[in-house]
Order: structure tokens, then C-alpha cells, then sequence
């Protein structure tokens, strides 16, 4: 399964963002501590770990189920952007029916601003409603955490699509690395569909960072799944 993951991400050199490197919040600004702290990545490291293990545990039943509800690959993988921009390959067990890209032009977006939503949209799969109610969607996201181009806390990864239509302020959600949860999936998760709430959350983040925050935000996100607060 891990060669599944280290599938080439050269495809996603043509989504580089060009915008971010003359966007004014971009050049002598410097790193957030979040990037450089040692404990947080120790911490990212050591979360993924587990994180690929229950993975890898339960690849083998989600398959399984995958071939009689909806069959097609196990996995699912979009470009986002990360730490400055920096595009990289977000993977996922797949959730929605196999050409679900092509069909998004005929799903509405309930969401406000610069982010696709639907509580209901048709593409998703029996299965993939469980997925996503238990979060267990997100886990192959582990593998990114240890790859480095993810935290296990940070600000959710935006699409290129999204990043192309940033205004100044919403470029200060790239200065520190996208992670699985963050202040936004702990306090809402789903239930919050307004972009500019999410930016200023995720702002607020950077602004509140400390070791200790993280594992507060850890221990929120838990409970929220746990709990199926804001779950779809």
C-alpha cells in the first residue's frame, strides 16, 4: 500500500501558483514558528505513525465493501496547495462515485466564497457517507503528514482553483502548513460553509499557535468525530 502513496506528484508541477510569489504577503515576511518547531513536527511524526497503521488496518474492509457498493480504486488524490503555495498530491479514500470531478458542474454549492460544499451531494457513495461521518476519509492524509507536506494541525489545503481567486488577506492562510484538522474542523468541521469564517479562523490559529494549542485542537477533533458534531 505505500507504493500506492508514492505515486509521482510531477503532474502537479503545472498547478504551481504563480499568484503567491508577487503577492505582497509573500516576500520578507518571516516563517511562522509553527513551521520550524521541532516538537510540533516530533509530534506530526509520531501522530502519523498510528494514524498509517489503523490505515493500513482498514484499507483492507473499506475495499472490500468499495467493490460491492460503488467499485473502482480505493484511494482518491487532488492537488492542493500548502506551506507558501507549494502544490503537492492530498490523498483520501475515495468517498464519491469514480468520475465525481467531471459531474461537480452539476452539483450547487451551498458554500459562501472560495469553497465547494453540498450536505447533500449525489456523488457521495453509501459508503463514503460512513467514511465521512466517522472522518476515516482523511486518514490516508497521515502518509502526507509524514511526508512532510502536511500537519496533523494547520489550515485546511486549498485547491489551486481556490488560490487563484484569493484576495490579499486570504494569502496569510498559506503561511503555515495545511493539516488534517485544524481551529475550524475542531469547532465546526461541515457545519461551517462561510469562507471568510474559515480564513479567519485559520488566522486565528497562527495567531494562538503554541505546542500546547495543538494538542488541544487534537483532543477537540476527536471528540468532534467521536461525537459526529458537524459531520456530513
Amino acid at each position: 500500500m505505500t507504493g500506492i502513496f508514492k505515486s509521482s506528484i510531477h503532474a502537479a508541477d503545472k498547478y504551481l501558483i504563480k499568484g503567491y510569489h508577487s503577492n505582497p504577503f509573500s516576500f520578507g515576511k518571516r516563517i511562522h514558528p509553527s513551521v520550524r518547531s521541532k516538537f510540533k513536527r516530533i509530534l506530526d511524526i509520531f501522530v502519523a505513525l498510528i494514524g498509517l497503521t489503523i490505515t493500513i488496518t482498514v484499507a483492507i474492509p473499506i475495499k472490500i465493501i468499495m467493490c460491492f457498493d460503488d467499485p473502482g480504486p480505493l484511494l482518491y488524490s487532488q492537488v492542493r496547495c500548502g506551506f507558501r503555495g507549494k502544490p503537492f498530491r492530498m490523498w483520501k479514500f475515495r468517498s464519491m462515485v469514480v468520475n465525481a470531478d467531471q459531474m461537480k458542474h452539476l452539483v450547487e454549492n451551498q458554500a459562501k466564497g472560495h469553497i465547494f460544499k453540498n450536505d447533500c451531494d449525489p456523488r457521495i457513495t453509501r459508503l463514503g457517507q460512513f467514511l465521512r461521518k466517522t472522518s476515516l476519509d482523511e486518514f490516508p492524509q497521515f502518509w502526507n503528514v509524514l511526508q512532510g507536506e502536511m500537519s496533523i494541525v494547520g489550515t485546511r489545503p486549498p485547491t489551486p482553483d481556490e488560490v487563484e481567486k484569493y484576495e490579499d488577506h486570504h494569502w496569510r492562510r498559506l503561511d503555515v502548513k495545511p493539516g488534517i484538522t485544524g481551529e475550524w474542523q475542531a469547532n465546526g468541521r461541515s457545519s461551517i460553509d462561510d469562507f471568510e469564517e474559515i480564513v479567519m479562523m485559520d488566522i486565528n490559529y497562527q495567531r494562538k499557535w503554541s505546542r500546547f494549542y495543538d494538542i488541544v485542537l487534537i483532543i477537540k477533533t476527536i471528540t468532534a468525530v467521536l461525537n459526529k458534531d458537524g459531520a456530513y
